[in-house]
Parts: structure tokens; sequence; C-alpha cells
């Protein structure tokens, strides 16, 4: 187990910047949680704790949830584990480097329900655009500014 220090918990089964968080929190003296399916075989490295899940469709959402702790900081397009998230006092980052508020979550939320809706009527909704180096970028230096940060808190 790795010792708490500032640590970043990631929704691993859809995450496309796992590459980009291990190397920010070994940069930023921090640790990472992975947690994933057995469908989504992580590799631990230094730094980065892997944890395989049952292949549940809700698996790796409550082992997520479980594991949380406040000043976390939670990685997830997910936005219902974004919102257990924020009610367990963790910052929430999209892999797109959105940060995710208590003001955004209901609006997101409501998105989520309704776009389902109507997919379940048989309406054809768009999915996010292609994930582009932009993102990357941008993710990185968000996970890095919230990491610094979370480093500067602890210390005054």
């Amino acid at each position: 187990m790795i010792p708490y220090r500032n640590r970043v918990v990631v929704d691993g089964d859809a995450c496309p910047v796992k590459a980009e968080i291990a190397e920010t929190v070994r940069s930023c003296g921090a640790t990472a949680l992975m947690v994933s399916s057995h469908d989504h075989r992580l590799v631990p490295e230094p730094g980065v704790e892997v944890v395989t899940v049952d292949a549940h469709d809700q698996a790796t959402d409550l082992y997520v949830a479980n594991a949380l702790k406040p000043s976390d900081v939670l990685v997830t397009g997910d936005y219902g584990l974004a919102a257990l998230g924020l009610a367990r006092g963790a910052a929430v980052l999209t892999p797109r480097g959105k940060l995710i508020t208590e003001s955004d979550i209901d609006g997101l939320l409501a998105q989520r329900h309704f776009s389902a809706r109507q997919r379940r009527g048989g309406a054809r909704t768009k999915g996010p655009p292609p994930f582009t180096g932009e993102d990357r970028s941008r993710f990185q230096q968000k996970l890095t500014f919230l990491l610094r940060g979370m480093q500067e808190n602890r210390h005054s």
C-alpha cells in the first residue's frame, strides 16, 4: 500500500491520461490509485498503486467512491462518480482537464439524464469530440496546478 500523501484517485477503465497522471504524481511528490476492472489491465509503477476489481459495470465506481478521502483529486469522466467525489470532499478533474465543481454538477447530471432518455427513445446523441494532444496538455497542467496547490496549503 502506498503511504498517503497528496493522492490522485483514477477511474481507470476509460481514462486516456494514465501516463500523464503517473508522470505528474511523480514530479509533484504525490501518489496515484488507479482502479480498473479485469477488462482493463493496468501495470503498477513507482508512485502508482493499481487495484483491479470485478468486471461488474459499477464495480470500479463503487471501489473509487469508497476509497476517496477529502483532499484527494478524482480523475473521471463519469458525472455520477464526480458527484460522489464532490460529496466526499475531493477535487474532480475530467481527463480533458475540466475541473468539476459543486456549481457545475447538477447541470451536468441533468444533461446526462436528458441524453440517456433520448437514447432510450431511439434518438442518436452526439458523442464527445476526438481526444487531442491539447486535451492531454490541459489535463496535465490542471493536475499539476491542483497537486502543487495542495502541497502549498499543507505547508502553510
